[in-house]
């Protein structure tokens, strides 16, 4: 598949702040790309720097073979954007929200009429077309957004979050329309702070941390980084876990690692079997030990391993910023 996007070196300062540090990606025609990271690593502001509302300090981004800083404007009619925060007009209908986007694509009355019935009928919400969009369920006005979103036809979607604050129904649900966009040739930029879904949806990711990617890759070549085995997860009692740790490394040969109350270490192939040992060891020496188990690595633990963290909470993707797509201080 051909690169629809390709980011060079790219590199974004604040004054004596480096949002982002020397970034290279690509996105191929056609799939799903993640774009992970803990808040505050720049991946935000590297999807304002794609959908040109920010102004790179250095580099180039290519969009379907068109430099952006040359042809922003034709660049910018094949993508669309859905940002994390629904953005509706709470006292027009879902209709009247999607005429006025209709309006600003320029898209002619005869054709946007048609559009606009196909939007509602795609996000379930012929009933409620009539209906002010404030009064919608936040599940309805994320269906919404994507529907809104998508009536330019735009040949990249960039979905900011697009889950966030979901219940566990209506984000399956949104999972299956970003499949479903996804195989009817949409390629999709995907930003998430659940990796569960980054696991479920993305054909490849990239891990940023402090403005530079440190992963990228499928997300089974990134599971990996981890190791080919399983990992083992220990919850101690208090003051045990540099005992318990000891232990794993003088005995058992791992290379362990505490984070709080939690002790892990990889269990390679063909050390799974030491798994009972360990155990047994543990009751042996009378460490106190609130849990023990074993799981198949994950990307939170790939992200534990990069960074030293999971997503971190933190207040965004640039000092004193809020961290969600084109709102900077």
């Amino acid at each position: 598949m051909a690169d629809v996007i390709r980011v060079e070196n790219l590199v974004k300062r604040f004054g004596d702040f480096t949002a982002v540090n020397g970034i290279n990606i690509s996105v191929k025609e056609g799939e799903i790309f993640g774009l992970l990271g803990p808040n505050g690593a720049g991946k935000t502001t590297t999807i304002n720097m794609l959908l040109t509302l920010l102004t790179p300090t250095s580099g180039k981004i290519i969009v379907a073979g068109m430099d952006l800083a040359k042809e922003h404007a034709k660049a910018k009619r094949l993508m669309g954007l859905m940002t994390q925060e629904t953005v509706v007009e709470a006292d027009l209908t879902a209709r009247e929200n999607l005429d006025i986007f209709a309006r600003l694509y320029h898209i002619p009355p005869a054709k946007a009429k048609k559009k606009i019935e196909e939007a509602l009928e795609e996000a379930d919400l012929v009933k409620f077309a009539d209906a002010k969009s404030g009064t919608l369920s936040g599940g309805m006005q994320r269906r919404l957004g994507l529907v809104k979103a998508m009536l330019q036809e735009p040949k990249i979607l960039v979905l900011d979050e697009p889950t966030t604050g979901l219940d566990v129904q209506n984000r399956s649900s949104m999972w299956a329309r970003i499949k479903q966009l996804n195989s009817n040739g949409t390629t999709i930029i995907l930003t998430t702070q659940y990796l569960e879904e980054a696991d479920q949806l993305c054909d490849r990711l990239a891990i940023i941390d402090h403005g530079k990617v440190i992963a990228l890759g499928t997300p089974s070549e990134i599971k990996r980084i981890v190791g080919k085995g399983r990992i083992l997860e220990i919850i101690t009692g208090q003051n045990e876990t540099q005992k318990v740790a000891m232990l794993l490394k003088s005995k058992f040969g791992l290379a362990p690692e505490i984070k709080g109350d939690r002790v892990t270490a990889v269990l390679e192939n063909g050390k799974e079997a030491d798994f009972t040992k360990i155990s047994a060891n543990i009751d042996k020496e009378k460490l106190t030990v609130i849990s023990i188990g074993m799981h198949l690595p994950t990307l939170d633990d790939v992200f534990i391993k990069l960074t030293g963290a999971g997503l971190r909470d933190s207040s965004g993707d640039m000092k004193g910023g809020r961290g969600s797509l084109g709102v900077h201080r």
